[in-house]
């Protein structure tokens, strides 16, 4: 499961609590290593159980499950205020990544008026390495923010089309207003870990008995679409959430403390999240991406038609994606808000003094924007330890604790060639390794030529690749909140491989064309230093 990937997906519209930041931070995970894997005896329960006391009796626990294996869990309470109520929420994640523990806590505060709309709110995530914490106070439709972490603090105001919502306190809005089957309704959600706000569409369903902390509870069936995703929640009469469902596999669901907090299985049986997450494509195999300079691919499963899809050495027509060697760009008429990609943002601060040291450490005396792109790929890509973590990836955090995955990597990457001069913005997407495409994000930066003309190049300072090669398939561009782009294809993509063509002095492998000679080659070739973490090697 890192800030706008990293991004981790709070809260939207509806009953969906503690859901959608799972599903995020699970989305993160799989960035950060590619290789998420959920232990059934991993829970601690001195760790994971403190700081909790100021729960009451009518607190609401739930755990929180993917694929049946419990990776956390969470616990949430509404308190009476002078003028409103204040509805807290605490949660607890920790999954095995590539043999090692990595945990997330998550806390959620709002403060709503009698009809539990919006005043304010605090949001925090700790991935171990120090809190980041992001208040927002509503004043009429301005939303004044606060992002703090160990390396300081930033505000800014946004003015929005109409009062948001958080997931803390949807349902009980939607309850207080009336919850009847057959209701449509799209409503406005701001997302505190990755800073949108945008609308969600929301259906409630039929009224059911789920069977919730050990006994029966009517609550409606509401499904809610938000980013192309859609899930599931049971929410009772007075707005709580018994059952959150998500089509990822991931299930929340309420239970008694006890159980919300233990275990009930000891033992070795693993839930390898990094399958489920993967997607192996029909056809040739590729040995080597950085081997070829075209690759034509058939994705289903998914509405990739976006033009932000296109351009970078990558072109979209309906489902067919097809991708040519990065080298071989040639400048075009620059867009017109090239600037934009210049500016800071809450979680890439290119005007730090910190971050436009190390830019200028990076790239020395030197001049020309390719080889500075080149340089500064280089650089993050040894600046950092390869770690798997689960994070929002602020890029001054990143230089601060120096460690992290393909988020880290590319938002410490972009800050920094912002603060060189170099427009630059995240991407998101797929990458091939070891037999199949994964969950990935890098940075591309754009290199001027002519005056009024340049080119994107896609850059990955996390397999210290320049330029990346012809797997890296873009499924979006832009800030945190993209993280999102690629959690509606999870599970049900498809991927057939419908050409590729090796770079000049090697043979073309054509799909459909018969092979010449299938004798095992008896040298050794050189193989990428590259897993399914993107930098370890494969497990034996």
């Amino acid at each position: 499961m890192a800030t706008g990937p990293a991004l981790l997906h709070l809260f939207r519209p509806i009953p969906r609590t503690f859901a959608r930041t799972a599903s995020v931070l699970i989305v993160l995970a799989w960035g950060a290593q590619m290789a998420l894997l959920v232990k059934r005896a991993y829970l601690e329960a001195p760790t994971l159980a403190a700081d909790l006391s100021r729960y009451g009796a009518g607190a609401q626990w739930k755990g929180v499950y993917y694929h049946g294996e419990k990776i956390g869990y969470s616990v949430g309470q509404t308190q009476a205020t002078a003028d409103g109520f204040e509805l807290q929420e605490d949660g607890r994640l920790q999954m095995m990544m590539l043999g090692s523990s990595s945990a997330a806590q998550l806390r959620t505060v709002a403060r709503v008026d009698k009809a539990f709309k919006l005043r304010s709110f605090d949001f925090s995530l700790d991935p171990g390495s120090g809190p980041i914490e992001i208040r927002g106070v509503l004043e009429g439709l301005r939303l004044d923010l606060t992002i703090k972490t160990r390396s300081g603090s930033r505000s800014e105001s946004r003015m929005l089309s109409e009062p948001p919502n958080l997931s803390l306190n949807l349902p009980r809005r939607l309850a207080a207003e009336g919850l009847e089957a057959g209701q449509h309704r799209v409503v406005s959600a701001f997302d505190p870990a990755t800073l949108k706000n945008a609308p969600m569409e929301l259906s409630v369903e039929a009224r059911e008995v789920v069977w919730a902390a050990g006994r029966p509870v009517p609550a409606f069936r509401v499904k809610m679409t938000f980013s192309g995703l859609t899930t599931t929640s049971w929410i009772t009469e007075v707005g709580e959430v018994v059952r959150e469902e998500s089509p990822m596999g991931l299930i929340v669901i309420r239970e008694s403390r006890e159980r919300a907090t233990a275990l009930a299985v000891p033992g070795d049986l693993q839930v390898d999240m990094l399958r489920t997450a993967a997607i192996t494509p029909k056809g040739p195999r590729i040995d080597d991406g950085v081997n070829f300079e075209r690759l034509k691919l058939r994705l289903e499963g998914g509405d990739f038609a976006a033009a932000e899809l296109q351009g970078a050495g990558q072109s979209v027509v309906g489902d067919v994606f097809e991708i040519r060697d990065r080298a071989t760009l040639t400048p075009s008429p620059a867009e017109a808000n090239l600037a934009r990609f210049l500016l800071a943002e809450p979680f890439l601060e290119s005007d730090a003094p910190e971050i436009q040291a190390e830019a200028k450490k990076a790239v020395g005396d030197e001049r020309d924007p390719h080889k500075q792109a080149e340089k500064l790929t280089r650089y993050v890509a040894a600046l950092l330890e390869k770690k798997p973590t689960v994070s929002l990836p602020s890029a001054l955090e990143v230089l601060r604790t120096r460690v992290g995955d393909c988020n880290e990597h590319t938002a410490l990457y972009v800050a920094m060639a912002r603060a060189a001069g170099l427009p630059a913005r995240v991407v998101v997407g797929l990458v091939y390794l070891h037999g199949a495409f994964y969950y990935h994000a890098w940075p591309e930066v754009f290199i001027e030529g002519p005056p009024g003309r340049g080119y994107w190049l896609p850059a990955d300072p996390t397999l210290n690749q320049f330029p990346a090669d012809v797997t890296h398939v873009a499924l979006g561009r832009g800030g945190l909140e993209r993280q999102a782009a690629i959690l509606p294809i999870l599970g049900r993509a498809q991927i057939t491989i419908l050409e590729l063509q090796k770079r000049a002095g090697t043979t073309p492998i054509l799909v459909g064309r018969p092979s010449r000679d299938n004798r095992p080659i008896e040298i050794a070739l050189p193989q990428r230093d590259g897993s399914l973490s993107c930098w370890s090697r494969p497990p034996e």
